[in-house]
């Protein structure tokens, strides 16, 4: 007798969108950075999103066990940009130092782009955003414009929202045994 696993995806794919929406509405200029982005980022962006990825390991998913640990981690790192500063245990980064950081980041982003092609356009619009998200997140840093922060976090938003959407197609999708919020998935 077979063991049916659950789906880690939505798991991940919510954890990532609710983060990614949360920190971008401080971005966009709703309210100012505080401890709920911080608990989010270690809580639901970075601890769920990595044992998303765990699961997906069990389940064999390369791709979705490469994802969801790495943007599990990036949200944890992040953490740690912002507060081991403020506890005195190491310098801020610089504009340049982030902007190498949120340019990696974009590109390992991209990358991974070409591993959804073959999903649903959902994912590949999840993928893109993120990778243009990261990018303007690195031309921020390294030209100091702060309309930047605004348009990105708009911009952020849609990503976060998009992954949302996904995660929560996946649950509903499943729970009611037909589709009643479209993937798009990619045919052939």
């Amino acid at each position: 007798m077979s063991e049916r696993l659950a789906n880690p995806a939505p798991l991940g794919l919510l954890g990532f969108g609710m983060t990614t929406v949360l920190l971008n509405l401080h971005n966009a200029g709703f309210y100012g950075f505080d401890s709920m982005i911080i608990a989010m980022g270690i809580a639901y962006g970075g601890l769920a999103q990595i044992i998303a990825g765990i699961a997906e390991f069990k389940k064999g998913n390369t791709f979705g066990t490469a994802a969801f640990t790495s943007y599990g981690l990036f949200w944890l790192s992040l953490v740690m940009l912002k507060i081991f500063p403020v506890f005195g245990w190491v310098e801020a980064p610089s504009a340049e130092a982030m902007a190498a950081y949120f340019f990696m980041w974009g590109l390992f982003t991209f990358i991974m782009f070409f591993g959804t092609l073959k999903t649903n356009r959902i994912l590949q619009f999840v993928f893109l955003s993120l990778a243009v998200l990261f990018w303007l997140l690195t031309a921020k840093e390294l030209t100091g414009i702060a309309e930047l922060t605004t348009i990105l976090g708009y911009e952020g938003l849609i990503c976060g929202l998009s992954a949302m959407y996904l995660g929560l197609a996946e649950i509903i999708n499943e729970a009611n045994g037909e589709t009643l919020l479209p993937i798009f998935p990619v045919e052939g």
